[in-house]
């Protein structure tokens, strides 16, 4: 904190003499004695606890306010504009151009009761012209009083001339130092700074307003979806994709059984089904909800691209290009009534196309790139995508800006932030970097501890405020991260092969689900929910 002037140091060189009342509190002494006393008054006050302030002031020998604030306070009730003036120039720590606005609110002050009384324009002039002008401040305020002697704004003033004069010093405790006066909720403030300190250090915060300020904050790793509660296993061949839906209603999977389920999350937090949707030939190797959650995508596996209404289990269209090129990858814009397809085969292009399967938009040439996965930030501003293997490429609409983000390493799955600001990639050398989006300059997070040589595995963000990341994984097992911490904080296990793709339900914290090759699908939940139910 900014250390005060000496003139309201007296108290505490005199509690310096006393051992029982120590100028520096805490264990590392780093708490000024006067400092603490004087946020606890301000706050008592706010509270409305006057009595136990007055009690606190006259046992500790210190004012809720500077000698500074109440010579300010004593100078603006009575008028006094001189002296009010004085003070501030005695105030020491502000900058030049702080004083100045002090000095402008003062003078402003003179200046509107001037104009506002029976004592005319004439001496409102003269306050402008040789108080106001002076300070050599912004010349817009000077003019805008000026405008106001012309139109006569400044005397419509329904507060009285107290009241008026209160909120000057309102105004002044802003643009003077704190130790003058001290903030506003200032001991709230620190504490809240404290509360936010330790839940950002908290590596298994994942329950909102779960805070106490009777204790340090730290939760325990039951936090973290760990518990499995039930196997979905009604896929007969492995499961690629999966993902919970937007409200987290709904989760989809897709198989190279060729088919995509749609299940329902009960408020219990069991899954049952509802829709098995076939059709395809080819596994299908992603879904994608709608923003809306009204419709789904699934794509094939080299073959096709269709649209499902999520209330039937029957397809609603069959997106195809105009030149029979192979849809690899797809997103939805945020509006749902738009779609983006990459691809890759015969040549390298990008498509637009609206709910009736027409398309809008063609991008290819040499300048685009072989598309192998594709999103779009909620906001509509950005899409990202993973071309050559090794680059994520990033559009920005409707500018065109683009910018190129190397890996030294091939990728293989993209997922973004529900926010949109970060994305995730997989890399086959067993990492998963952070990078955030539209800022190729910065070095990316690296997270480690899983394996991956041979497949697409496929990670994503989750949990409260979207802290954690949870990747598959070839050993068989789910893993965890903290978004602050490159090592894993919980690996989850119970399939019996390559973990391909994890979501977490972005509406249930305590909710993670896991697609893998031993053709099941598994839900994690927290430890406090009930156990294996198959």
């Amino acid at each position: 904190m900014e250390v005060a002037a000496n003139s309201h140091r007296e108290s505490t060189a005199e509690s310096e003499s006393n051992p029982c009342d120590p100028a520096a509190l805490g264990p590392t002494g780093l708490i000024d004695r006067e400092e603490f006393v004087r946020i606890i008054l301000q706050s008592l006050y706010s509270l409305g606890y006057r009595r136990a302030a007055e009690t606190l002031e006259s046992e500790s020998g210190i004012g809720a306010h500077s000698p500074e604030f109440l010579a300010l306070l004593r100078h603006a009730l009575a008028g006094r504009w001189e002296e009010c003036v004085a003070t501030i120039a005695a105030v020491g720590g502000p900058a030049a151009e702080a004083r100045a606005r002090a000095s402008f609110l003062v003078w402003r002050e003179h200046f509107l009761e001037l104009l506002g009384s029976s004592e005319g324009l004439v001496p409102a002039r003269e306050v402008l012209r040789c108080r106001i002008d002076s300070l050599g401040i912004d010349r817009r305020m000077v003019h805008r009083l000026a405008r106001s002697m012309i139109s006569s704004e400044g005397a419509v003033r329904t507060e009285s001339v107290i009241e008026q004069r209160l909120g000057l010093l309102l105004d002044l405790a802003e643009v003077l130092p704190p130790w003058v006066s001290v903030p506003v909720g200032r001991l709230e403030r620190l504490v809240e700074m404290a509360v936010d300190k330790q839940i950002a250090s908290c590596v298994y915060h994942n329950v909102p307003d779960e805070v106490t300020l009777f204790e340090d904050h730290k939760c325990g790793e039951e936090k973290i979806p760990s518990n499995c509660s039930q196997i979905l296993c009604d896929h007969t061949d492995e499961v690629w994709f999966v993902q919970f839906s937007n409200n987290g209603k709904f989760l989809a999977s897709s198989s190279s059984d060729c088919t995509a389920i749609i299940w329902t999350v009960e408020e219990d937090d069991t899954i049952s089904r509802t829709h098995c949707l076939r059709g395809h030939t080819k596994p299908i190797s992603l879904v994608a909800w709608s923003p809306n959650d009204k419709m789904l995508l699934t794509c094939g596996n080299a073959e096709t691209l269709k649209l499902w209404d999520v209330d039937s289990d029957t397809y609603k269209l069959r997106f195809t290009s105009s030149t029979d090129h192979i849809i690899s990858s797809c997103a939805w814009f945020p509006n749902s009534e738009k779609i983006v397809c990459g691809s890759g085969e015969p040549d390298k292009m990008i498509f637009t196309y609206d709910l009736q399967g027409n398309e809008i938009d063609v991008w290819d040439g040499d300048r685009i790139p072989k598309v192998s996965e594709l999103a779009v930030t909620p906001d509509g501003r950005f899409l990202v995508s993973i071309c050559s293997n090794r680059d994520i490429w990033i559009h920005e609409f409707p500018r065109g800006k683009e910018c190129l983000i190397c890996e030294e390493h091939s990728i293989t799955s993209l997922s973004l932030s529900r926010d949109g600001m970060w994305l995730i990639v997989n890399l086959n050398s067993e990492e998963i970097h952070l990078w955030k989006v539209n800022d190729e300059s910065e070095v990316p997070e690296r997270f480690k501890g899983h394996k991956q040589g041979k497949y697409v595995i496929r990670s994503c963000f989750g949990g409260l405020d979207c802290s954690f990341i949870a990747s598959g994984s070839e050993d068989s097992q789910v893993y965890i991260w903290h978004r602050n911490h490159g090592k894993p904080i919980k690996v989850l296990n119970g399939h019996s092969s390559t973990v391909n793709c994890v979501s977490w339900n972005p509406t249930k914290p305590h909710m993670l689900a896991s697609a893998s090759d031993d053709r099941t699908v598994r839900i994690w939940l927290a430890d406090t929910t009930p156990k294996l139910n198959t």
